[in-house]
């Protein structure tokens, strides 16, 4: 068992999800307030990630994260350092790569959401943030967890994005997914079994905690 990439994974999806979570959060409710043709454009293009295969979107990002490109210059100038082959660049990748598993159970949470309950929380005088707050957040939270637990997931079994933009530096962006894969390349079938069974086994964990948690509400509604 490779603990340094295990433990390494574990850091990429724990900060992915801290970072990608109140973003998709704020995200999906500004959705919900589109027209829908617009909103149908968006949530299209921000549904990408999650078509595209995972050593073409890698690609992408590797190239427009280079020092060639804007994103990786602004970086080096800050930094004095790529920003490709790092930690900062694989979770910069994560991002991008779980934002249709962030934002779709928690879009469709707040679009369960009527538009009467919002009319009748602005007639009682709440302000958008107090209503926001107060009755929406609460009500969609099954789905925003849904989203963590299924971002969380899904970068700990990452493999393609991950190879292409932090390639297999030990203790930097060598994460478990390449470990298994370094495993399976020099015969070692029993260490890849082991690693591949500890991902299994959290991931089961994880969504059954997440089933669990949504049968019944999180928070009591204010007023």
């Amino acid at each position: 068992m490779d603990w340094g990439a295990f433990k390494l994974s574990v850091q990429l999806a724990f900060f992915t999800v801290l970072l990608l979570l109140p973003v998709a959060m704020l995200t999906a409710r500004w959705l919900v307030t589109l027209p829908a043709r617009r909103k149908a454009i968006i949530e299209a293009l921000l549904t990408i990630p999650l078509i595209l295969p995972p050593t073409v979107m890698g690609f992408f990002l590797l190239v427009s994260m280079s020092d060639a490109h804007a994103v990786g210059r602004i970086w080096r100038s800050l930094f004095d350092e790529s920003l490709v082959f790092s930690f900062e660049g694989l979770l910069l990748a994560s991002i991008i790569v779980n934002i249709p598993f962030a934002i779709q159970p928690a879009l469709r949470a707040f679009e369960g959401i009527g538009s009467d309950m919002r009319e009748a929380a602005a007639t009682c005088g709440m302000s958008r943030w107090r209503s926001f707050r107060r009755i929406e957040l609460p009500l969609a939270w099954p789905g925003i967890l849904t989203g963590g637990v299924l971002s969380f997931a899904h970068t700990l079994g990452e493999f393609g994005v991950v190879l292409m933009v932090g390639g297999n530096i030990p203790g930097e962006t060598r994460t478990i997914s390449i470990a298994i894969y370094d495993q399976v390349q020099s015969f070692d079938n029993a260490s890849a079994a082991l690693m591949s069974g500890v991902l299994l086994a959290i991931s089961v964990l994880a969504i059954s905690i997440t089933f669990l948690l949504t049968r019944k509400p999180l928070l009591r509604i204010k007023a």
